[in-house]
């Protein structure tokens, strides 16, 4: 009997720990793409300042 209680409990603990590891990956993704985009924008804002100053010096060739 005692071996049945023990199943059991281990049975009723999995989705728990299904749950928990649900949780644990949406944060760790949510982090990863919050960075992710940061870094994009960060370098479109670069990007779009090197574009700037070329058509800047584009301009004054002409």
């Amino acid at each position: 009997m005692e071996v049945a209680n023990g199943l059991f409990g281990l049975f009723a603990i999995i989705p728990i720990l299904i749950y928990l590891g649900l949780v644990v990956f949406s944060i760790y993704f949510i982090v990863k793409v919050i960075k992710f985009m940061n870094a994009k924008t960060r370098l479109d804002e670069q990007r779009n300042e090197k574009l700037d100053e070329l058509i800047r010096v584009m301009g004054n060739d002409k």
